[in-house]
């Protein structure tokens, strides 16, 4: 009997490990191994063309930095922004529709989702693409997990909100302390092809302090290596990918 309740015991400590596991595992979609499966879901597009991301804001103080560096260089880019940075900041989101650039969904706030929430993951989602679409009036067509773990219920709850998950094939590094804008650059080109996705951030909020400033210095350089190379940099609605 000791042993029956052991067991019993042990089955019920196991459980929600399983089922946590079971809900994390589609996280490895952002493996390299894995995005050669997928590479939909990486962000892989049109061959001649490289689509540029940022991730974290809007900002108020970094953001219109980026707006204006982008300007500068010619370049549109999409924005994966949270839903809570929407309602904190509208005015930086509107500067960013009426500056051409493409709004698309990062969640409502920041979090790791270890634990299985469909319902919540369902409104977290529809409210931050609700918001998004009320703000500028623009449907947003892609979504980005934060960190890229993308769960099985998180898969769902975009689906449900009319959102592409898609991830990247290359990053700049730019959210670790040390990061320069030489490394930035160098990180990114290093695993740049022709159709790939670039991830950058255009703010510090989840990242070291003053950080984003490494990814705006980085800016130039990574488009001008672009351009050598003759590829065309712009948004996800460019790069010959299609929503749901």
């Amino acid at each position: 009997m000791p042993m029956v309740t052991s067991s019993r015991r042990t089955a019920a400590v196991l459980a929600p490990v399983a089922v946590a596991a079971a809900h994390i595992a589609p996280a490895a979609t952002w493996l390299p191994v894995v995005r050669r499966r997928f590479p939909r879901l990486a962000g892989v597009g049109d061959p001649s063309h490289v689509a540029l991301t940022f991730d974290d804001g809007p900002d108020p103080e970094s953001t219109p930095r980026f707006l204006d560096a982008l300007e500068g260089l010619g370049v549109r880019a999409t924005f994966f922004v949270l839903g809570d940075g929407v309602v904190r900041h509208p005015a930086v989101v509107r500067e960013t529709v009426d500056r051409g650039h493409e709004v698309a969904v990062h969640g409502w706030g920041h979090d790791r989702p270890w634990f299985p929430a469909p319902v919540d993951d369902v409104r977290a989602l529809a409210r931050a693409a609700d918001t998004v679409r009320e703000l500028t009036g623009r449907c947003p067509r892609w979504y980005r997990p934060p960190y890229g773990i993308l769960t099985a219920g998180r898969w769902a709850a975009a689906r449900a909100a009319g959102l592409r998950p898609v991830l990247w094939t290359a990053w700049g590094r730019d959210w670790t302390p040390g990061a320069t804008p030489a490394s930035v650059s160098a990180a990114v080109t290093a695993g740049l092809r022709g159709g790939g996705t670039v991830l950058l951030h255009d703010t510090d909020g989840m990242s070291a302090p003053e950080c984003w400033r490494s990814a705006l210095g980085a800016l130039p350089r990574i488009v001008h290596r672009c351009r050598e190379a003759g590829l065309s940099v712009g948004p996800l609605a460019e790069h010959g990918t299609t929503p749901l």
